[in-house]
């Protein structure tokens, strides 16, 4: 049986296209302090198929996202109000999978629970 897993997509909404070569990263809460767990490079078509470290299994609790979107906004020379966006939601049910797409533009940014 497979493991459940962490995935992420991001897409530029203003310009229609996947965000590639973004670096994410995904901490989980615990113990009053937030420990990484999963790093990852977007891919040509904007996806981390599962971010969480070999090794690391998920379970219920608090968890982070961490997109560096001022490195992406600087390749594409364009001025943005975010450097970095932080997700950060809760994992009821560990025995599924859970996908979190961001569509991002220079002021703006979307988020929600895909499958």
């Amino acid at each position: 049986m497979n493991q459940p897993h962490l995935s992420t997509h991001v897409l530029d909404t203003s310009r229609g296209s996947p965000v590639s070569n973004l670096q994410v990263k995904l901490e989980k809460y615990t113990e009053n302090k937030w420990t990484n767990i999963g790093n990852c490079k977007t891919s040509a078509t904007g996806r981390c198929e599962n971010l969480i470290k070999e090794g690391i299994l998920l379970t219920q609790g608090k968890y982070k996202l961490i997109y560096n979107v001022d490195d992406y906004f600087l390749s594409t020379n364009t001025s943005s109000f975010y450097s970095t966006i932080e997700i950060i939601f809760d994992i009821n049910n560990p025995n599924e999978n859970y996908h979190i797409p961001l569509l991002l533009n220079p002021f703006g940014y979307t988020t929600y629970r895909g499958t």
